[in-house]
This record gives structure tokens, sequence and C-alpha cells, in this order.
């Protein structure tokens, strides 16, 4: 469990910067520099597979229908999930992807209760409560439905229930998902060289090497983030993303100068206070289990 979470820990806070990174190329569109993303990710799992030997090893894990339908479905959420954050950071919506990933912990919650049989104690249920009252101001205070924040939740939230469901090895995992939608990101980039629309090789040296290095940025925490759900609670692993979010938040409005009303400010404190009590709770509650697997 304390692998797991040093794990989920530096997955999250790499996500929570990584809105800086894609900052970086806010000439490009959205959908170009996704296609950079699954097709540099792809070949950097390749490398990784190839140096550790492991080939043979995927292919034997890779036989069944009931491990590789689960992942096409969740490379086509990751996707889903890449292509809209990337939109929005890009397009001045980075609270937007902030308040959606303070939203998934308590999509994950519902997602462990209906289809992991979790419970949640009773300070873990006032932590869920703290946090459903703060993001209910966050809603009121936006003033619209938050399609961007809804379909960041939703679609990670799915992908990373899949990730418990399936047990296998991160790197694994991840070169079938990329496998998956890599045909359509590679049309898309023959698409756009042919009609001269593509901006990549355009870039100043510095911003081509970092957009090549986007695989390994995309990679790294993806790999961490798997080996984190095999390891702890569905639920516990949310409340811990909240690191991602609140990083996010941060830049925004350091670094990116978007508007944080009082609300918004209230709204987060329920969150974070909801994160204090849930840690709380979780910890309390491994100790009684571990006072009776030693009294047993």
């Amino acid at each position: 469990m304390r692998n797991g979470l040093i794990n989920a820990v530096i997955a999250y806070t790499i996500w929570g910067l990584l809105p800086l990174y894609w900052k970086w190329f806010d000439t490009m569109p959205a959908g170009e520099i996704l296609s950079h993303r699954i097709i540099w990710s792809f070949v950097f799992v390749i490398g990784l597979i190839t140096i550790q030997k492991r080939w043979k090893e995927l292919k034997g894990v890779l036989r069944g229908w009931n491990t590789i339908l689960p992942l096409i479905a969740s490379g086509i959420l990751i996707t889903v999930n890449w292509l809209i954050f990337i939109w929005a950071v890009n397009n001045g919506h980075v609270i937007e992807t902030s308040l959606g990933y303070y939203l998934m912990p308590l999509f994950n919650v519902v997602l462990a209760i209906l289809f992991l049989r979790e419970r949640p104690n009773g300070g873990q249920w006032v932590a869920i409560a703290l946090a459903g009252l703060g993001v209910m101001f966050v809603a009121i205070d936006y003033g619209r439905f938050p399609w961007v924040s809804v379909s960041l939740a939703v679609s990670f939230g799915l992908y990373g229930l899949i990730k418990k469901k399936v047990k296998l090895e991160a790197s694994f995992g991840l070169i079938t998902e990329t496998a998956v939608v890599l045909p359509i990101a590679l049309i898309y980039w023959s698409y756009l060289g042919a009609s001269n629309l593509d901006t990549a090789w355009s870039l100043p040296t510095s911003s081509l090497i970092l957009l090549l290095l986007s695989g390994a940025a995309t990679a790294l925490p993806l790999l961490l983030f798997a080996k984190a759900a095999r390891q702890l609670p569905l639920s516990m692993l949310g409340f811990v993303q909240y690191i991602g979010p609140s990083i996010t938040l941060v830049l925004s409005v350091l670094v990116f100068k978007e508007t944080v009303s009082p609300v918004l400010l209230i709204s987060f404190s329920l969150i974070w206070a909801a994160l204090v009590v849930y840690t709380i709770a979780s910890v309390r509650e491994a100790r009684r289990t571990v006072q009776v697997a030693n009294v047993k």
C-alpha cells in the first residue's frame, strides 16, 4: 500500500504540472498535439519493452479477448481525456480542468461502490460529503454546466476502473492502449502533412524537442498510475489525486492569470478539508485492519 501511495503521489504531481508543458504548444491545434502525444508515447513504450526484453511475455498476456477488449476501451477513454485536457489548457480553461479532477474522486467512489463493492467507513463518508459540497459550490459559482470538467472526470474515472479490474503490467497495458488509437493518429498526421496544415515541424528546435519528449511526459505518470491502481483501493486512489488539480489550480492563478472568485476559494477549502478527513479516516482504518490481523 505504501508503494502504491508513492506511485500515485508522483503520478499526480506530474499531471498537476502538465499544463505548463502543454501551454508551450498553444499555437498548435489540440488534435495535432494529441496525435504527437499518441505516437511518441507508443514509441517510448516500445523502447521500454525492448530494453526490458519482454516481447514474448507481452504476446503471452494479450492472447485473450477478455484482456484485449477492456484495453481497447481504456485506450479510447484516455485519448478522449487527453484531447479535452489539451484543448482546455490551450484555450484558457485551466480552472475547468482543475475542477474536473476534483470531481473525479467523487465519481471514483461511486464506481468503487457499484463495481468493486468497496464500502467507505464513517469518516470517509464525511469526507465525501464535504467534497460534494465543495463541488456543488464550484458548479453554482461557475454559472453553467462545466462540460469540460465532467468529461475529464468521467473519462479518467472509467479509465481508472478498467485499470483496476484488468490485472496487467503497466507497460503492457499502455502499449496496447496507444496501439488502439495509433492508426487514427497516423492518419491524422498524414492528412495534416498532405494538406500543409502541420505546424510541428516549423517549431523552434527547443519546442520540437519538447514535443518529441511528450511520449515520455505522457507515459511515465500513466505507468506509475497503473501500478498505483493495482495497489490501492479505488476510492483511496481517487482522493490522493487531489494533488494534481491543486497544483493545476495554483498554476491557473499564478501563471495563467485566471480569476478565482471568493466562492471558488471556499469550495476548494472544503475539498481540501475533505482530503484531510479522508486521509485520517483511511489511516485509522488501515491500522485497525493490521491490529485485527495481528490478533488473528
